[in-house]
């Protein structure tokens, strides 16, 4: 039987909270980006929202789990003096809208979060632009750069590698627990997450070697705002349904296509991804020009170490 995301919202441990949630108007972001323009764009699957701001070459940046665009509030203000900068939440992030799951998962499959993006872009009036994704926006990057190559001119991906399910270990599933939590079918998850919100979204800033005091009140507030949806913890979790499922269907069929684009791969050296895996050899196998390095820094790279991500960006982006 299919899920229904309305009776759940009503019906959750939340009680009273997810009432409010649905019926609530959201209130624009605290002044994390002085100057920078807020629009909410319709694209052909969801209501993307989106910040912009500066003036140069068109840079997308694109957040991952569990934040918003405000992940970047440490580092896009100083891009913007080279770049026009534009951020958006990933459907069913932040405030853009969450569409209905679709079958297996589809309408949160990577695919159709990259073709959001591309006509965010395209209503902005840019036709080609350089992206900069962490973690889920990472993988949305790296779909966006493999199945739009005639749009991205630079991509660089944050602490990520392509395909990990298929290198499962002890360690990792032990450091990746939510990437099998958050799979199982709903409402399980989702009435979990939704028992005490605020302590699974922080338990998630605690991981991978982050330090805790890198995370000023205000953001993680902003990402407290957001996540108390209930709507927003059900969308996030199709968003790892859909990476267990049909995004290996979409990543299978890549076949011999690369990103073709120049790529910079960045990773955090106390992270999983950096004591656990061979970065670099990983992504040879997905790119053609492909560079890359880690960071001192554990899994956040633009709230731990936002000097070092912004000096590394802008090397390769300028």
């Amino acid at each position: 039987m299919a899920f229904d995301r309305r009776a759940f919202l009503k019906t959750t441990v939340a009680g009273p909270l997810a009432l409010a949630a649905e019926a609530q108007v959201r209130g624009p972001a605290p002044t994390f980006f002085p100057g920078f323009v807020t629009q909410k764009i319709q694209t052909s699957g969801a209501t993307i929202h989106t910040l912009r701001g500066g003036s140069g070459p068109p840079l997308l940046l694109v957040h991952g789990y569990p934040q918003t665009h405000v992940e970047w509030h440490k580092i896009a203000p100083r891009l913007a003096e080279k770049f026009t900068v534009v951020m958006a939440d990933l459907r069913g992030y932040g405030d853009s809208s969450k569409p209905p799951d679709g079958e297996n998962h589809v309408n949160y499959s990577k695919r159709a979060m990259a073709l959001d993006l591309v006509e965010v872009m395209r209503a902005l009036g840019f036709q080609r632009f350089a992206v900069v994704g962490h973690d889920r926006g990472g993988r949305v990057t790296w779909r966006l750069a493999v199945e739009h190559p005639d749009v991205v001119t630079k991509a660089v991906i944050l602490d990520i590698v392509p395909s990990p399910y298929t290198r499962v270990t002890r360690q990792f599933a032990t450091e990746y627990f939510h990437w099998f939590f958050l799979i199982q079918p709903a409402p399980f998850p989702e009435t979990m997450i939704g028992n005490s919100a605020e302590y699974y979204l922080r338990s998630r800033f605690q991981r991978q070697g982050a330090a805790t005091n890198v995370f000023t009140p205000e953001a993680v507030a902003e990402y407290m705002r957001c996540f108390n949806d209930p709507a927003t913890i059900h969308a996030t979790c199709e968003d790892y349904r859909a990476g267990a499922t049909i995004d290996l269907e979409h990543a299978a069929e890549d076949g011999s296509r690369k990103v073709v684009c120049p790529l910079l791969v960045l990773w955090g050296e106390r992270g999983t991804v950096g004591r656990l895996e061979p970065v670099m050899d990983l992504w040879r196998e997905k790119a053609v020009n492909v560079t890359g390095k880690s960071l001192p820094a554990g899994h956040f790279l633009p709230e731990e170490v936002p000097d070092e991500t912004l000096s590394a960006l802008l090397g390769f982006l300028s």
